[in-house]
């Protein structure tokens, strides 16, 4: 009975101690629990811990297209062309890959060209300076220049962001459906949504490498042209009258057309007059001079036997 007096005033701050203990043990669990998931939030976003004191900046993404047009002869028009893509191909398809080759008119006095190239963007100008040395060596001159950029940063990073929530998406689904979990219609719906959201995570890593090589590779197109068109050669003539061939003979129809268009209400107008004098001539209509002639012979016929009588 004393021993129980003595231990009970004991037990009392002992059941407060181990109740504080466990509310702050509690506090810290939730604390802890809001500063892990705070972490993550902010590695998912892509940036630092809260309290870091540090923002991430990324470069900008540009994708770069030259376009470079050439004077050149048209004997050497074909030869500047295959120079420029041999120099291509030269530096290897890791640096430069040629994309498209066109010539027109080659065998006269006037030609064209094309030639399309994709180059790493760290080399493309220093390969537009060799493509212009070239082309002087064979009596070419460069005549026009452009540069066109876009930028991709945001699509880039909207993407990868995009990318990263699919894959955990992904990962999430894929461990519903390993361990069994949920019923058998929950599970027929975790593996549609697997695979729809893997055909995302494809569709948005292709999107995301097409970006990333646009920016990469840079956009190289050359046009090439010959000096003028010249006509001291035999076949120039024969070829510029067989091109306007056909609207020669447009105008030729047009000029038949208006001249019908403009002769014909005058030709039925005098073959309606003729017509009609014909016809009132031939009836005996009261027509002045030839009716004042007949009216006349027939007095005379009539007149002539009383006067021999």
């Amino acid at each position: 009975m004393t021993m129980q007096r003595l231990a009970f005033p004991l037990l009392v701050p002992l059941a407060a101690l181990s109740a504080l203990a466990g509310c702050s043990s509690q506090e810290s669990a939730m604390q802890m629990d809001a500063a892990e998931e705070a972490a993550e939030a902010a590695a998912d976003a892509g940036g630092e811990a809260p309290g870091s004191g540090e923002i991430k900046i990324s470069l900008p993404q540009i994708a770069y297209s030259y376009r470079y047009g050439y004077r050149v002869p048209a004997e050497s028009l074909a030869g500047v062309q295959q120079k420029h893509a041999d120099y291509c191909a030269k530096q290897g398809p890791a640096v430069c890959r040629i994309i498209n080759l066109e010539q027109s008119g080659l065998e006269g006095d006037y030609a064209t060209g094309m030639l399309e190239m994709d180059i790493v963007a760290s080399k493309a100008r220093s390969m537009a300076a060799e493509f212009a040395t070239l082309a002087k060596g064979q009596g070419g001159e460069q005549v026009s220049t452009g540069v066109t950029g876009e930028d991709l940063s945001k699509q880039i990073v909207d993407t990868e962001a995009r990318l990263r929530s699919r894959r955990l998406l992904a990962e999430r689904l894929t461990e519903v459906l390993r361990t069994r979990q949920g019923s058998v219609e929950e599970l027929v719906q975790a593996e549609r949504a697997v695979a729809e959201v893997n055909e995302e995570i494809d569709q948005a890593q292709s999107w995301l490498a097409e970006m990333k090589g646009r920016v990469a590779f840079s956009h190289v197109t050359i046009s090439y042209e010959s000096d003028s068109r010249s006509s001291g050669s035999f076949t120039g003539p024969i070829r510029d009258s067989i091109n306007s061939f056909g609207s020669i003979m447009g105008m030729t129809l047009g000029a038949i057309i208006t001249f019908i268009a403009f002769v014909l209400p005058w030709a039925i107008l005098i073959g309606l007059l003729i017509f009609l004098w014909r016809r009132f001539g031939k009836t005996g209509l009261p027509l002045p001079g030839r009716w004042s002639r007949r009216k006349t012979g027939d007095d005379a016929v009539a007149a002539g036997p009383d006067e021999t009588g």
